[in-house]
């Protein structure tokens, strides 16, 4: 009897042993010392190398990523739009209209990143889509304040920034990009 127990606790040690030399070969691949909580240690090498959380995607994260990347689209093809008046129209200042096409063109890339980094559960994408709702609200309330055929877009863009403002804040989202409650 006791050589089964002896057996099976060379069995365990072996193992014990195995998934050490692992876990270090591992950390060594990343470029970090290994951790005596493997959990942990897997956890952080996971997020140092970048690898998305496995998992499905929340819903919620899923819609904050398509409305993000719909406000980067509608923002590119305003600049575009305005690119092209300023050069083939008949403008008041052409300079100032191709600035703002390509200003508008650049600031596009701001919702298209943060959606990709959302989609594909980045930790970093929430403060880059975050900032970016934010600076939609004042452009929301402008476009209201104009009046006319403008209020149904500074309604849109109200609607879509707080809504994504909205999922952004849930904690399924936070918790499926990675980010704690210490880390918020």
């Amino acid at each position: 009897m006791s050589s089964k127990k002896s057996a099976t606790a060379k069995k365990a040690q072996k193992a014990t042993a195995r998934k050490a030399t692992e876990r270090k070969a591992t950390a060594t691949a990343t470029g970090r010392k290994a951790t005596a909580r493997p959990d942990a240690g897997a956890a952080k090498a996971t997020d140092a190398a970048g690898a998305a959380p496995t998992g499905p995607r929340p819903a919620r994260l899923t819609a904050a990523a398509v409305l993000a990347a719909a406000e980067g689209v509608v923002l590119l093809g305003f600049g575009v739009y305005v690119l092209i008046m300023g050069l083939t129209g008949n403008p008041e200042s052409p300079q100032q209209a191709e600035m703002l096409g390509v200003t508008v063109l650049a600031l596009a890339l701001l919702p298209l990143l943060a959606a990709r980094g959302l989609w594909l559960r980045r930790r970093w994408s929430r403060g880059p889509a975050t900032i970016t709702q934010l600076m939609a609200l004042p452009v929301a309330w402008t476009l209201l304040q104009n009046g006319g055929a403008l209020i149904a877009a500074g309604v849109a863009t109200a609607v879509a920034a707080l809504a994504v403002l909205a999922l952004l804040i849930n904690p399924t989202a936070t918790e499926a990009l990675g980010i704690g409650p210490r880390d918020a």
